[in-house]
C-alpha cells in the first residue's frame, strides 16, 4: 500500500468519526426555565434549543429574531398548535401550559432548525 493510498484512508476514518460525533454524540445542553419565562434567540437555530419547565406552569417562551433568513421567520410549536411569525429584531413571545410529562418539539416554518421542550 503506496503512502497516498494510506493518507486517504486517514483522512477518510477521521471524516467518518467527526461526522459521527458531529451528529449524534453531541450532547444538547438543557437549560431550565427558572421563572415563568425564558429568552430563546434565533441566530442561525434556537439558543438554547432544549428546555425544561414544569408541568401545569404557564411558561412564556420569549423568541427574540436577528437572523434575516426566511427560513427562521416562523416558530412552530404543533402539539400546542401554535405557529406565529417572528418580527426581525422583535420580541414575539409564545405562552404555553403542558398538561403532560414528556418531550415536545419546535421548529422553523421550513422544519430546518428544531428545538425541544422539556416537561417535567
Amino acid at each position: 500500500m503506496g503512502i497516498d493510498k494510506l493518507l486517504v484512508a486517514l483522512f477518510s476514518i477521521s471524516g467518518i468519526a467527526f461526522t459521527y460525533w458531529f451528529f449524534l454524540m453531541k450532547k444538547e445542553k438543557e437549560v431550565v426555565a427558572t421563572s415563568d419565562s425564558i429568552d430563546i434567540t434565533v441566530d442561525g437555530g434556537y439558543q438554547p434549543s432544549v428546555i425544561s419547565v414544569p408541568v401545569g406552569k404557564k411558561t412564556k417562551l420569549n423568541f427574540f429574531r436577528k437572523d434575516p433568513s426566511s427560513c427562521l421567520e416562523e416558530v412552530v410549536l404543533s402539539d400546542f398548535k401554535v405557529r406565529r411569525h417572528l418580527a426581525l429584531k422583535k420580541k414575539t413571545t409564545i405562552e404555553i401550559e403542558p398538561k403532560e410529562k414528556g418531550e415536545y418539539r419546535f421548529e422553523c416554518g421550513m422544519n430546518m432548525f428544531h428545538g425541544k421542550i422539556i416537561v417535567k
